[in-house]
């Protein structure tokens, strides 16, 4: 992962920098976006008060910049006012590798964690485009379909922006590596794969007779991968956006 243009990577401090089994790392955003466009989930760890936190949220991209959501009455949300460092990580696990001696054993994932200052949106227009993206970033054109937010829906909602000031991707994807003197042990070796998919839609019983699944969620099959659904919606809501 390390062979990527260093025009595109971030810059590297020694709070983000790979200190272990540098070689899985990259600090390139050709590396470090596809990892955060295919994840719904991330975690936010910031401190307050000397009392260190860390939030599950969804969050979304524009650019260099990461967005993600909660209610006003959040503690994290309202230590953001004056602006806090955070660091903000996504992972996914991709298989389980068993080895033939409990040191080898390990996992196939991949990961990226972001460093920046995050502030509360509170210019009236980001947040606007913000709370749309939420939701169109994932379902590209659904926004369309939907009632606008209610003015308590809009106070009772802070939307967070951090722009990315350094990041780093770490990710394995290989075998298994038992050491050449347990090669003959008789315990099975290998890699379990492990894949988050598509089910089968399941209607709300209070949606109209007559209403199909919309056209623009076409790319959720039931079997796909999810995080192959998340990159093609990012791909969609970005060429959606230039136009």
């Amino acid at each position: 992962m390390n062979d990527q243009p260093r025009q595109t990577a971030f810059p590297v401090s020694p709070k983000s920098r790979i200190r272990r089994l540098h070689e899985r790392g990259s600090y390139d955003r050709t590396v470090i976006y596809p990892i955060l466009d295919a994840a719904f989930l991330c975690h936010v760890a910031y401190v307050i008060d000397g009392q260190p936190f860390c939030t599950p949220t969804i969050h979304w991209r524009e650019g260099d910049r990461l967005y993600w959501h909660g209610s006003s009455a959040s503690r994290m949300l309202r230590q953001l006012k004056t602006g806090t460092p955070v660091c903000l990580t996504v992972s996914h696990l991709d298989g389980l590798v068993l080895a033939r001696s409990g040191f080898n054993h390990s996992a196939n994932y991949r990961s990226a964690m972001c460093f920046g200052t995050a502030h509360i949106v509170d210019d009236p227009e980001e947040k606007a485009r913000a709370l749309k993206a939420i939701v169109d970033r994932f379902y590209p054109g659904r926004t369309a379909e939907l009632r606008p937010d209610d003015a308590q829906e809009l106070k009772a909602t802070m939307v967070i922006g951090m722009e990315i000031e350094e990041a780093s991707a770490k990710a394995r994807a290989k075998g298994v590596g038992d050491d050449e003197a347990d090669y003959g042990l008789p315990a099975w070796a290998g890699v379990i794969p492990v894949q988050t998919v598509i089910g089968a839609p399941e209607i709300s019983p209070h949606v109209p007779e007559g209403v199909a699944f919309p056209a623009h969620l076409a790319h959720f099959r039931e079997g796909r991968r999810l995080d192959d659904v998340l990159l093609e919606s990012q791909s969609l809501y970005e060429r959606t956006a230039e136009d």
